[in-house]
């Protein structure tokens, strides 16, 4: 088996843009997690809707699914991609305590979706971050991975366990 290479560089070494011209439109799916870990009482206060910049899960919920949406103004080597589907699931975990963010992108395409559901997460938690900050600045944003792939050339990808 030969060593994993890097897409985005030239023979030179040079950052460029993937030409994914020639290669089949398949259906792609990409789904990521994250999680913003916080106070038990910031959590309360966010699922009791009294966070005093509104709606924490529903506006963190939009700006993910927003954030899909320009990912590629936002990662300098991504293409621009016409997205059939983005869904952004927001869930309390009271062990954690805090948040738990699922995103799912999907479309018909010559490029995988894995940068926009990882945005998606991404920006999901800094928004809850943001409107809950007032309440809590120790909150701690984290865990944000790839979970699952399909479609494309490289074929279907599952999280195992971490191995690291």
């Amino acid at each position: 088996m030969s060593a994993p290479t890097l897409t985005h560089l030239d023979s030179a070494g040079e950052a460029n843009m993937v030409d994914v011209g020639d290669k089949a439109e398949t259906v792609r799916i990409a789904a990521a997690e994250g999680f913003v870990r916080m106070l038990p009482e910031t959590l309360a206060l966010i699922l009791e809707g009294n966070a005093k910049k509104g709606d924490v899960i529903g506006t963190a919920r939009l700006a993910g699914i927003m954030a899909a949406k320009q990912t590629s103004n936002l990662i300098p080597l991504c293409h621009p991609l016409m997205l059939s589907k983005v869904s952004v699931e927001i869930v309390p975990d009271e062990a954690l305590p805090g948040l738990r963010v699922e995103a799912m992108a999907k479309l018909t395409g010559r490029t995988g979706v894995e940068m926009e559901a990882l945005t998606a997460v991404s920006v999901a938690c800094l928004t809850i971050y943001d409107m809950a900050k007032a309440a809590d600045r120790e909150m701690e944003i984290g865990g944000i991975r790839l979970v699952s792939k399909s479609g494309g050339r490289s074929g279907d990808y599952q999280r195992q366990e971490d191995k690291r």
